[in-house]
């Protein structure tokens, strides 16, 4: 949520340029709490339809709390594996935002649930590029906590370059070529939302990285890693730059 916080402008800038508009049924895959599936709500208002799918059962009641609590009634969410989706509708639009990466096989996934496209059909999806994740001029901290996250992605098997990937997995998965968009914001000011991003990926990630033994137990102290990493950044008058948007689209061919 913090993320979505962060990139969420973005986001509805892609999703408007790929196409999604009033009236549209969508599938997001890999839902979690529900940012992009309310967002999409949002955008194909009460004559569309949203439907958002996550593998984990836990961010969905959160998911099916805020889409309640905001008074979206054209928006639901399964606990269902994308992989093995299965539905007796045909969608306008096949949304996903950070989640192509983290399949198995992300051309094969994504062949399955374009069968739940309609022709003409909508697709788009949104990935990182890690690679470039840096603290311009560089702070201890930070570049620790950036070589932290890149060295997990790296020994789960998650390509730090994936979002320049998506073309590959678009053509693979039997997609025309897309259209492609590199977003990203660049950040340093006190009030900015950048360290909560950054120190929120350790956070999700640490249970990994101790496991992997990139971090030793209890060697981060996540609750004071955002005000640590703002006053460092602060000191040095650097500029944060986090994960940046790679944005892919396309329609399924007729």
């Amino acid at each position: 949520m913090i993320q979505a916080q962060f990139y969420g402008e973005l986001s509805e800038e892609i999703l408007r340029l790929a196409g999604l508009r009033p009236g549209m049924r969508v599938l997001d895959l890999g839902c979690g709490a529900g940012d992009v599936s309310l967002l999409a709500a949002t955008l194909v208002g009460p004559t569309g339809s949203v439907v958002g799918i996550d593998r984990a059962e836990e961010p969905l009641a959160v998911a099916r709390k805020r889409a309640a609590a905001a008074g979206l009634a054209n928006v639901h969410f399964e606990h269902a594996d994308g992989a093995r989706f299965v539905s007796d509708q045909l969608f306008d639009a096949l949304v996903g935002r950070f989640v192509l990466m983290y399949l198995p096989d992300p051309a094969a996934g994504l062949r399955h649930l374009v069968e739940k496209v309609r022709p003409g059909g909508v697709i788009v999806m949104q990935e990182m590029l890690q690679s470039v994740t840096q603290a311009t001029p560089a702070v201890p901290l930070a570049s620790r906590c950036i070589d932290w996250i890149k060295q997990t992605m790296r020994l789960a098997g998650v390509a730090s370059d994936f979002g320049l990937r998506l073309p590959t997995v678009f053509r693979a998965a039997g997609l025309p070529m897309p259209a492609m968009r590199l977003y990203g914001r660049m950040e340093g000011h006190a009030d900015s939302g950048v360290f909560d991003v950054l120190a929120g990926t350790v956070r999700s990630l640490l249970p990994m990285m101790e496991r992997l033994g990139v971090v030793g137990p209890g060697e981060v102290d996540p609750a004071t890693l955002p005000d640590r990493l703002r006053d460092e950044i602060l000191a040095a008058g650097a500029m944060a730059l986090p994960p940046l948007i790679v944005a892919t689209w396309t329609r399924k061919p007729a």
